[in-house]
């Protein structure tokens, strides 16, 4: 499914669906079209974001010439959390290679300091598996990062991942420019740099998809993700699983089109649903309000003295 969306008010303008899998050639034909829409109306395209697929560099570049690319921040993020938690996972295999081998059943007494060491170190690869998340959070509590820097004691490399996931957070904050966020990361891979493990788990951070993520800073009508398209979409998978008449490409197509439909009646349908709700405000409070009737009081039964026997 290929959408152009209007990120500002969320309204899909045009939309296409694909039998397979969408080639350079697909998505070229779909902005032809969508520009020939807009030339008639007088219009043209300022700024596109996109998900940060091959697609579509070449494609905006021919079609929309003056047009500023922007990669969305959700998906450059998402896949730099990924690599670090690949980074962490190829961590806790290492771990897992320094346990000492021991034979089945109950260690013997020459055997029972390499038990407690591959004890120890079965322990911290758990922790390190069960708190994963703390490494990629946005957000950390005081004891979040209290159990983070436990977890990650004696291996520097290791510990070095959280504050790297951080400058990567900063860098996409409103308050800075394009060229001082470029300016961060440059300092940031030189960091990287520094420990050669983590110069290879994170190569995403010299893709220049988080360069073009960048771009949103120096225009603030350019939003920085896609959020109409990826809500569309789970909007859409949601409802294959329970309408099973959903699934191929002419009922996708006719359903896309009548959520169109809908959305760009909306505005009309709240404009008479609320003209209809003041309408009818004078009315009720011109009815006569309903007294209550007090509620019946019930005083306690006097207690009867026992007879003396």
């Amino acid at each position: 499914m290929l959408y152009i969306v209007d990120n500002h008010t969320f309204r899909r303008l045009a939309h296409e669906v694909l039998d397979h899998n969408p080639t350079k050639e697909d998505v070229s034909a779909f902005f032809r079209r969508f520009a020939a829409e807009l030339s008639t109306r007088g219009l043209s395209v300022k700024g596109v974001t996109t998900d940060g697929s091959p697609l579509y560099p070449d494609a905006i570049a021919a079609i929309f010439p003056g047009a500023r690319h922007q990669v969305c921040e959700f998906h450059v993020i998402k896949e730099i959390n990924k690599a670090v938690i690949r980074a962490l996972a190829k961590f806790r295999k290492q771990l897992a290679k320094e346990k000492p081998q021991l034979s089945r059943g109950c260690p013997s007494k020459a055997n029972k300091a390499l038990a407690r060491k591959a004890k120890r170190i079965q322990a911290r690869i758990t922790e390190l598996f069960e708190n994963r998340s703390l490494f990629v959070k946005r957000e950390l509590s005081d004891s979040e990062r209290a159990v983070l820097k436990r977890i990650t004691r004696g291996k520097p490399a290791l510990r070095a991942l959280r504050p790297i996931v951080e400058e990567v957070y900063r860098l996409f904050d409103r308050r800075c420019r394009t060229h001082t966020a470029l300016a961060k990361l440059a300092k940031l891979r030189k960091k990287v740099q520094l420990f050669e493990p983590l110069q290879k788990a994170l190569k995403k951070l010299w893709s220049p998809n988080l360069e073009k993520a960048l771009v949103f800073l120096d225009d603030k009508l350019l939003p920085p993700t896609s959020n109409a398209v990826e809500r569309t979409n789970r909007r859409h998978r949601k409802m294959q699983k329970s309408v099973y008449r959903v699934r191929t490409c002419r009922h996708v197509s006719q359903r896309i089109s009548l959520d169109m439909i809908r959305e760009a009646r909306a505005i009309r349908r709240h404009q008479a649903m609320g003209t209809l709700h003041r309408k009818r405000t004078p009315l009720r409070a011109h009815k006569p309000k309903r007294r209550l009737k007090p509620a019946p009081v019930r005083l306690p039964r006097p207690q009867q003295r026992k007879k003396a026997g």
